[in-house]
């Protein structure tokens, strides 16, 4: 995965709230072996922590104390994308926003930009606070995404994937599936509180793992709207492999028998590995978002 050295990045999209204090009560959930799994199991949720009761209720809404400064003096260029973890984030930012203001235009509707949000530890959000512990997620409330940098190496360490720049641009790219999910109102389906294999929150999980494997095929030919020239150059299948085994890491089926020891599916909420490299490969293969539906 390579961007171009000479590619000027937009940090506009990405608000820098590492090391800010948020006010607002902590995110928490009950003690011992059931708390340590529910949280596991927010990884990739993508609708905000108060979907897993870990949201007080009481905060502020968002995270306003926005210190911009280390992405917008540090990251402007590909050539930074390529050597720094953060910046690498705001290069991809920019390449899932491109592609998806293009497809949408293409479809005669209209993409709105979501923000990322990098924290470190808590975060305030429309949606509740948050700590790093719920993992990635997109809030509905304000449009935002959120990522404490910290949970690639999670990710790697913790859950056993091979890691790579790829795989942080996986998870990227599946939270802006779930605000792709928001604006066409897909989104909603998965807030009945239903768990299971067959129910509509693994079925969104799994439709923005089909998004995130649309944008990495056109992710090479899909141009930055403000210069027109391309952004991210090359994606090998390595990378695609990457991706994958960062799907698999974060199913359902393997947290819960790395976890609990055993595997209950009427509790999924993501869908198993096997699922999600399936979504993946089958958005990848076809770069079609209409073949991502994964409720018929």
């Amino acid at each position: 995965m390579r961007f171009d050295d000479d590619a000027e990045l937009d940090t506009s999209e990405v608000s820098d709230v590492r090391g800010s204090r948020v006010p607002g009560g902590r995110a928490t959930v009950g003690g011992g072996i059931a708390a340590l799994i529910a949280l596991l199991l927010g990884l990739f949720f993508g609708v905000g922590p108060e979907q897993l009761g870990l949201s007080s209720g009481d905060e502020e809404p968002a995270a306003t104390a926005s210190s911009q400064a280390e992405v917008a003096q540090a990251c402007r260029s590909g050539a930074d994308a390529n050597r720094r973890d953060d910046c690498r984030i705001v290069a991809v930012v920019n390449s899932v926003q491109d592609y998806w203001r293009a497809e949408f235009q293409r479809r005669q509707g209209r993409y709105a930009t979501a923000r990322t949000v990098l924290f470190t530890g808590q975060v305030g959000t429309a949606c509740g606070s948050a700590t790093s512990a719920v993992g990635p997620f997109y809030c509905p409330g304000d449009r935002q995404v959120y990522l404490d940098l910290g949970f690639f190496d999670e990710l790697r360490g913790r859950f056993g994937a091979s890691g790579g720049p790829f795989a942080q641009a996986y998870v990227v790219a599946h939270e802006y599936g779930h605000h792709v999910q928001n604006l066409t109102g897909v989104l909603g389906r998965a807030r009945d509180g239903r768990q299971g294999a067959g129910s509509d929150a693994v079925r969104v999980e799994l439709q923005a793992d089909c998004y995130a494997g649309v944008w990495a095929r056109h992710a090479t030919t899909t141009p930055d709207d403000r210069t027109g020239r391309l952004l991210l150059t090359e994606v090998t299948e390595a990378d695609i492999q990457d991706g994958l085994d960062a799907a698999a890491a974060v199913g359902d089926d393997r947290i819960q028998e790395r976890f609990q020891g055993r595997v209950t599916p009427e509790s999924w909420t993501h869908g198993s590995s096997a699922q999600r490299q399936q979504w993946f490969a089958t958005g990848y293969r076809t770069g079609d978002m209409a073949r991502c539906d994964t409720f018929r």
